[in-house]
């Protein structure tokens, strides 16, 4: 491989790897020393991904996207592969893990054992997912995260987590078991599990092989709706999320967009042309509708706020996959722009909840008109005391409580208004795909995601209200600013996606093209140049990402 950028690719694989065996070695009295470790690979993996995303978006000469490990050709060797979409998810993830990890810094990281090593393994499953090429890697990555999971789940005990533990694990290895016959049915009808080499031979399978090779896929499918959480298969999700720990269900909100990348990337590259065009899109398009109304519903009824954030999930996988059924590359576009948004505001949610929760009846500092309230004051300062006195910790928490209730919403101006705009703009005929009028689904849609808004509105408002401003007892919760400037960051990234949304979405828009044109992606894996080794083309032959 030509440039010292290819081995770059490995990277956001290794480093956790690494960093996650060498704090075994390390006590957990060691606390100081593990949690430098942590943070050190963290910071390496945000660097590397942002490299990689650079590289992969500006076309680098030198730069052909595959990495050939133990240099041998696909699709007979295990191949990783950066374009585009998969440099996205990189940046997501890795951008999320450092608020999340540094939040974890104030207590929740000495509540149990092996927490920094749980963390870097699940970071290390998840850019495995995305940056692997073939099936069964895939599925090996998919484990290394799930396994983490399972611990980082837990951490903390509980019986509440230890039970909403045991029905995740249980859930998780059926899908396991799923994901397994899965792809055995692929490769028995394919004869391989490349995703590139699947591509091109897909169109030569005809008859039964061809129905073996659906049903695999199929069966795959439900794999990958589970861990989105598509309804019926989310059953586990809500209680699962809810009962973790903060900086836990804050990193868990990219799981379930895991699901939702492989669906993406296996729907347009595989099963994008031929005769299997098109398998499985109205699952996709029905079952998103039904994860949406069931998501709102849940978010109406919710009177805990992690119950809330974690119907908010089901609400941004529901119509993330509802969208992807409408098979629309500008909808796309603006659900890729969704999704990175969603995904850092459910993130910033889920470790405010911690901060809010830990005052309770915070508020009545809020209501307090008069320091009578309290007992400690007379009635001439009563006199002097003019309006209400808000301390400094329930402003700001208050101030990021309402940026997250009008992302969650959609209203303007903030990305999460932006990115539902590019959808409802797509899906209305402001561009000039439609031929003949407008689908009834998407006018369902367009609906559904309307009043999905409006329940966040509601909820997040009642919320509000009990959290800040009805009680009448309680104290301030002590928050430090470890804990405080993970959740301003997030929030603060949100506000960079909304005004640099134009280039974003110039991205997303590019990405969804170089996906419904996989030729790139299939000749830079084919014809990927072994080390020492020419392509046929000479030294500039063969295409990168």
């Amino acid at each position: 491989m030509s440039g010292w950028q290819q081995h770059l690719i490995i990277a956001p694989i290794i480093i956790p790897l690494v960093a996650g065996a060498l704090l075994l070695f390390f006590d957990e009295r060691q606390r100081v020393v593990k949690a430098m470790i942590s943070v050190v690979s963290s910071l390496a993996l945000v660097a590397i991904a942002i490299s990689l995303f650079r590289l992969a978006s500006n076309g680098h000469d030198s730069f052909e996207g595959v990495y050939l490990l133990g240099n041998w050709p696909a699709p007979f060797g295990i191949v990783l592969v950066v374009d585009r979409l998969s440099a996205l998810m990189l940046v997501l993830a890795s951008i999320l893990a450092i608020p999340t990890l540094v939040f974890a810094l104030a207590r929740w990281h000495t509540a149990g054992a092996h927490f920094h090593s749980l963390f870097q393994f699940l970071l290390m499953g998840l850019n495995g997912a995305f940056l692997t090429g073939d099936l069964f890697n895939l599925f090996v990555f998919f484990e290394v995260m799930l396994a983490a999971s399972y611990g980082l789940l837990m951490h903390g005990s509980g019986s509440m987590r230890v039970k909403a533990g045991m029905h995740y694990i249980a859930v998780n290895l059926a899908a396991a078991l799923c994901f397994l016959i899965g792809v055995s049915a692929i490769y028995g009808s394919a004869g391989t599990l490349n995703m590139a080499d699947l591509a091109v031979r897909i169109g030569e399978i005809e008859g039964e092989r061809r129905m073996l090779l659906e049903a695999g896929a199929g069966i795959l499918g439900v794999v990958f709706l589970i861990k989105a959480g598509m309804w019926p298969l989310n059953f586990w999700l809500p209680g699962a999320y809810s009962a973790a720990t903060a900086p836990v269900a804050g990193i868990f909100a990219i799981m379930s967009k895991v699901g939702i990348y492989v669906i993406l990337r296996l729907s347009l590259l595989v099963f994008g042309q031929g005769e299997s065009a098109g398998l499985g899109l109205n699952v996709l398009l029905y079952g998103g509708m039904a994860t949406i109304a069931f998501g709102t519903i849940g978010v109406l009824a919710s009177q805990a706020l992690g119950r809330l954030a974690s119907y908010s999930v089901l609400v941004s996988s529901g119509t993330l996959l509802a969208v992807l059924g409408l098979s629309n590359g500008q909808v796309t576009a603006g659900a890729l722009f969704y999704m990175v948004s969603s995904t850092l505001t459910i993130a910033a949610f889920f470790l405010l909840i911690e901060l809010v929760e830990r005052g309770q009846d915070a508020g009545a500092l809020v209501l307090a008109v008069t320091m009578e309230a309290y007992g400690d004051a007379d009635e001439e300062e009563e006199e002097v005391e003019i309006g209400v006195t808000m301390p400094g910790t329930i402003a700001v928490l208050g101030i990021c409580f309402a940026a997250c209730g009008i992302l969650l919403s959609g209203l303007p101006p903030l990305s999460g208004f932006v990115a539902k705009f590019a959808m409802l703009s797509g899906m209305i005929g402001m561009n000039a795909q439609w031929e003949g009028p407008i689908p009834a689904s998407t006018w369902w849609i367009v609906g559904l995601l309307i009043l999905s808004g409006l329940a966040a509105l509601i909820s997040m408002t009642r919320a509000g209200i009990r959290t800040f401003w009805a009680s009448m007892e309680g104290t301030v919760p002590r928050v430090l600013v470890v804990e405080m400037a993970p959740v301003m960051l997030l929030i603060a990234l949100t506000l960079t996606l909304t005004i640099k949304a134009g280039p974003a979405m110039s991205y997303m828009e590019e990405t969804v093209r170089t996906l419904q044109q996989p030729s790139s992606y299939i000749d830079a894996v084919i014809n990927a140049r072994r080390a020492g080794v020419e392509k046929a083309g000479g030294p500039d032959g063969g295409g990168g990402i």
